[in-house]
């Protein structure tokens, strides 16, 4: 059953209330009961925020780690907040 979640859980996170319909496909066929799924209903969108908000962060940290590998990323400027100059 894990296997198979894990499996069918890829690409989850860019798609909204994706993950209960995988849960109750993987429920189904395993022959398990589908009501105690519903309970999750109330709070999935709590946690699809928050499973968009990891993979964000995720994406972004990859791409700068592959770029500073690749030596593209320029870090000679640590401006991050800008300065008004008077």
């Amino acid at each position: 059953m894990m296997l198979t979640l894990m499996l069918t859980s890829k690409g989850v996170a860019g798609v909204s209330r994706a993950s209960l319909v995988i849960l109750l496909g993987t429920v189904a066929s395993f022959g398990l009961p589908v009501e105690p799924i519903f309970i999750i209903l109330g709070i999935d969108a709590l946690m699809d925020m928050a499973r968009t908000a990891v993979n964000v962060v995720g994406n972004c940290l990859a791409a700068a780690v592959i770029a500073r590998w690749e030596g593209e990323l320029d870090t000679s400027e640590k401006v991050l907040i800008p300065v008004e100059k008077e």
